[in-house]
């Protein structure tokens, strides 16, 4: 499930305005490790993080899915790979990560970042 590179640009402005704004989060609870993980093993704090949210294109687009979640299987989430790099926490030089980021926008008022984490496996970008 997804829309034409000209509605995914339009999702991505829509986002990176949200998170302009400062009307975001990303979830880095402990029920999401992967997400906490990435904070620990690498040097990146909330500028490097926005930074790199804000510099996402629909270039970056793997695909949407519905939220799985019981209550909101309305919601849309959008899902983004984006290589960057990252110094490591523990080591002396930057290394090539390629992140796993899903959206949710939430009514062009919010943006919760679900996932923001070293990918586990490949992404498929749906434009590239």
């Amino acid at each position: 499930m997804h829309g034409s590179y000209e509605e995914v640009e339009k999702y991505v402005a829509g986002v990176k305005a949200l998170i302009g704004a400062d009307q975001y989060r990303i979830d880095v609870s402990r029920k999401r490790q992967a997400n906490f993980d990435l904070y620990k093993d690498y040097v990146i704090g909330e500028a490097g993080s926005k930074d790199i949210l804000m510099n996402l294109t629909a270039d970056d687009f793997c695909g949407a899915v519905r939220n799985r979640h019981a209550g909101f299987e309305r919601e849309i989430l959008y899902i983004f790979g984006k290589d960057v790099k990252l110094w490591q926490r523990f080591g002396t030089e930057k290394e090539k990560v390629s992140l796993y980021i899903k959206l949710n926008k939430l009514e062009s008022r919010f943006v919760i970042v679900v996932s923001f984490h070293k990918q586990s496996r490949p992404v498929a970008y749906a434009f590239k």
